[in-house]
């Protein structure tokens, strides 16, 4: 795995540290309503945790099906205003002809056990949003608001 990819691994497992705060980054805050919030970014958390380890050896759609949790295929697959599943996996693939995601991981947390709010490093403002907004409401989010 790139050096990027592994460190913004690192930061979804346990959060930025210093050598991240070191090159002071661009960071966005997306915060939203949940039903339970620290279960959206549970989810959110383990949907990234599958696909980041696999940017250096990406794996055939099929593959998909049965790597990432049922809740997010099937949410994909069943929400006419969402994102495909095929579309929001070319926005991380290294080699396809998807367009870039724009954000990386940084951190999260809550704000109370109904709010709560995700941190992204970008390259700036405005972003390409779309991968990670549909991500946080598949997840279980709703009323996302960006900040930065």
């Amino acid at each position: 795995m790139s050096s990027p990819g592994r460190r913004e691994l690192q930061r979804l497992r346990s959060g930025p540290d210093d050598e991240d705060l070191a090159g002071l980054p661009f960071l966005v805050r997306v915060t939203f309503d949940a039903e339970d919030a620290s279960r959206t970014i549970a989810n959110v958390r383990t949907v990234l945790s599958l696909v980041l380890p696999r940017l250096d050896a990406w794996p055939e759609f099929a593959a998909w099906l049965s790597l990432l949790p049922s809740w997010f295929v099937d949410r994909c697959a069943s929400d006419p205003d969402g994102w495909s599943l095929s579309a929001w996996l070319d926005c991380f693939d290294p080699e396809g002809g998807g367009p870039d995601r724009g954000w990386w991981w940084w951190d999260a947390g809550t704000e109370g056990p109904d709010r709560g709010w995700i941190q992204v490093e970008t390259d700036g403002w405005p972003f390409g949003s779309g991968s990670l907004a549909w991500l946080i409401q598949a997840g279980g989010a709703r009323g996302l608001a960006y900040g930065l």
